[in-house]
């Protein structure tokens, strides 16, 4: 529940029982007390937390089915299920889930985690997936846009560090170098941002600034202006084979142009695959060495 509609921890042990409300066209939601703002709201939910709140409702009214207990009733000293859990009891139960797993940093250090960064996951995931802020602010039930727009800068911040780590190479192979601290660091990330945004590929983005027209009748691997990451390796390698299919059958129909035309792509990915290889490869070495 904390993770799929990011409510707080006290908000979600105060659940009752009959906490799902549907919608004229059946759709479920989540309806609880928002106790710091002091009203009551709704937060869209899928089937899948739907299911498993049901099964928690027949777990708890099958041990309290005379009464109407709360969706998480302490297990003890609480003869009619109306008393919800303590907040410090899902803390010590989360903190000792921790340890039996032995889940551990990046540091290699226990980890240690609070109910309320479920909240934040939740809140950087609908960023991530281009979710308008306006709609995050409504499902985490933010009384200020200013609260929201916390996701939205701590996601530009790590999509941007993420860019100007990674190896770019364009469609010949050869690496595209980008200056993250020269003069104009600022304008080519917002153009960046434009760009991934408004002319994103499967295979890589468009470099080539919005405010010109492109020559090509599709955004190919003969394109000047095309850059890739190895995040698309996989992509890279399918459509590798795909055109070596495509080269194959063209020669066997006597279509040479077409053959031709594809022959050019097929190197191009092949230099792009070899590029981008290594690349992973060189840091796979380097975090086997650390």
């Amino acid at each position: 529940i904390l993770i799929h509609t990011g409510l707080r921890i006290g908000d979600a042990l105060q659940l009752p029982v009959d906490c799902i409300v549907r919608d004229t066209d059946g759709a479920p939601y989540l309806r609880y007390l928002n106790h710091k703002m002091k009203r009551e709201a709704l937060v869209p939910i899928d089937e899948e937390l739907e299911a498993e709140i049901t099964r928690q409702q027949r777990r708890v009214t099958d041990r309290w089915p005379d009464t109407t207990p709360t969706l998480f009733p302490k297990t003890k000293a609480n003869p009619d299920g109306r008393k919800p859990l303590a907040s410090s009891t899902y803390r010590t139960a989360l903190a000792r889930w921790l340890t039996r797993c032995d889940i551990r940093d990046e540091h290699n250090q226990p980890a240690h985690l609070t109910p309320h960064q479920w909240r934040h996951t939740l809140g950087t995931r609908l960023i991530n997936r281009d979710v308008p802020q306006e709609v995050v602010r409504k499902i985490l039930d933010h009384t200020s846009p200013e609260m929201t727009a916390h996701y939205a800068r701590l996601h530009d911040t790590t999509v941007r560090r993420h860019w100007e780590k990674a190896r770019k190479v364009n469609a010949h192979g050869q690496e595209v170098t980008l200056d993250p601290d020269g003069p104009l660091a600022e304008a080519a990330w917002a153009k960046q941002r434009i760009s991934r945004a408004t002319q994103a590929l499967p295979n890589g983005y468009c470099g080539l600034p919005v405010q010109k027209n492109c020559p090509h009748a599709n955004a190919c691997l003969t394109c000047p202006t095309f850059l890739t990451t190895a995040e698309f390796l996989p992509e890279h390698r399918r459509q590798h084979q795909q055109t070596l299919h495509i080269i194959s059958a063209a020669e066997a129909r006597g279509q040479q142009r077409l053959a031709e035309m594809n022959r050019r792509v097929a190197g191009n990915l092949e230099k792009i695959i070899t590029a981008l290889t290594e690349d992973s490869r060189q840091k796979d070495t380097v975090a086997d060495a650390s």
